[in-house]
C-alpha cells in the first residue's frame, strides 16, 4: 500500500501533523527540540504549523533534509545523542515548550527522562512521543518482526502504564495514522501526549 501524498520532507511529518491536530496543540511561537530528527519529517511539520524555533537533534550526520538544514528557524545538532547531551552546554538552545520524539532502537523508558532535560521547567510544556511496539515488545531487545494489532496494543498499553514512573503523566494516546516502514508494510505505532508529573517540571 503507497503512502498518501504529504507536504513534508519525510512521512513522519504525517504523523506528527496527526497527533497535533487529535491533541489540539498550537505550536505556534513555541521552541521546540525534535529528538531523533532523521531526514526531518517532524521538523518539518512543526515549521509548517508555525513553531518559532526547532532544534533538530540526531547522532547521525548529514541526514536532515537541506531546505531544513538552511532555514532561519533550525538549529542542527548532528552527531548528538539525546539520550545523554546536556542541553545546558548547548549555547544557543534555549529551553523548549515542546519535545517531539522519534528514536529508533530506544525505548520510552530511556527517551522520555532525555527529552525532559531540553523542557522548560513549566507545567505547560508537552512532549509527543512515537511509541513504536517492535522497540519494546521483546525483553532481550527490539524485535525486527510485524506484531499484530492485538500485540502492538498490548505493548504499548504496558509501556504508557510504565512512563508515571520516569517522571511524566499521560495525557492522550493515538494510534498513528500510517505505519512503520515503507510503504505502509510495517509495525503499528502510536502517538503519545505527555506532561511532565507535578514535582518533576
Amino acid at each position: 500500500m503507497p503512502d498518501p501524498p504529504h507536504p513534508y520532507v519525510s512521512r513522519a511529518g504525517v504523523k506528527l501533523a496527526a497527533a497535533l491536530d487529535a491533541f489540539q496543540i498550537d505550536v505556534r511561537a513555541q521552541r521546540c527540540v525534535d529528538l531523533g530528527c532523521n531526514i526531518g519529517g517532524f521538523t518539518d511539520c512543526l515549521l509548517q504549523h508555525g513553531a518559532a524555533a526547532v532544534h533538530a537533534v540526531d547522532t547521525a550526520y548529514g541526514l536532515l533534509a537541506w531546505p531544513l538544514r538552511g532555514h532561519d528557524r533550525v538549529h542542527v545538532h548532528e552527531r548528538c545523542n539525546a539520550l545523554y547531551a546536556e542541553p545546558s552546554n548547548i549555547p544557543e538552545m534555549g529551553s523548549c515548550d515542546l519535545a517531539v520524539i522519534d528514536l529508533g532502537w530506544t525505548r520510552q523508558a530511556l527517551a522520555i527522562p532525555a527529552a525532559l532535560r531540553w523542557l522548560k521547567s513549566e507545567p505547560a510544556v508537552r512532549i509527543i512521543s512515537l511509541i513504536k511496539p517492535h522497540y519494546e515488545a521483546a525483553s532481550r531487545g527490539p524485535r525486527r518482526t510485524v506484531l499484530s494489532a492485538g500485540e502492538a496494543k498490548a505493548t504499548c498499553a504496558r509501556v504508557l502504564a510504565a512512563l508515571p514512573a520516569v517522571g511524566v503523566c499521560v495525557l492522550a494516546c493515538m494510534p498513528s495514522p500510517i505505519r512503520g516502514g515503507k510503504r505502509q508494510k510495517g509495525n503499528i505505532e502510536y502517538l503519545a501526549l505527555l506532561a511532565p508529573s507535578p514535582g518533576n517540571p
